[in-house]
């Protein structure tokens, strides 16, 4: 297994590749990435925090749990922290199983179950504001709506 919170850009090929085993049938990847917008709201970039040590230790018991659940054979969590552009990898996640089956039901359930439980948080800064916000869609009441014009947000 490999758990990891770094700093710099996530090194995905390297980490697949290092997953990957013969006995293999199925390596599902979740490569995570920040997105040019939320719900209508334009992003400039994201900012990272977490609680480091527990969120290893989360992740940790996360990557043994779907072993075990799900049967697969090796997990992979690799989570970025600090400032990312669009279009960097915010979070990887790499199941290796002998079916695939089992292979995408661990990645889904991975990074779900991360998201909702492991002390990491996102600071979404948009062309207009900022936000906080946790592992789920934020509140529609913060959307930009149909015909919102940004001056009007001030």
């Amino acid at each position: 297994m490999r758990i990891e919170i770094v700093k710099t850009m996530v090194a995905m090929e390297a980490i697949v590749a290092e997953i990957k085993a013969a006995a293999d049938g199925a390596v599902c990847v979740f490569d995570g990435i920040v997105r040019d917008n939320t719900r209508g709201r334009k992003t400039l970039h994201l900012d990272y925090e977490a609680y480091e040590e527990m969120a290893l230790e989360q992740m940790r018991g996360l990557a043994a749990e779907a072993v075990t659940r799900f049967g697969v054979r090796d997990v992979a969590l690799v989570h970025r922290l600090g400032r990312l552009s669009v279009g960097e990898t915010s979070v990887l996640i790499v199941v290796a199983s002998a079916h695939r089956g089992a292979a995408f039901d661990a990645c889904r359930w991975l990074i779900d179950t991360l998201k909702k439980t492991v002390p990491i948080w996102k600071k979404e800064q948009f062309i207009d504001g900022a936000i906080w916000a946790d592992g789920e869609p934020f509140p529609a009441s913060v959307a930009l709506q149909a015909g919102d014009d940004l001056e009007m947000l001030g």
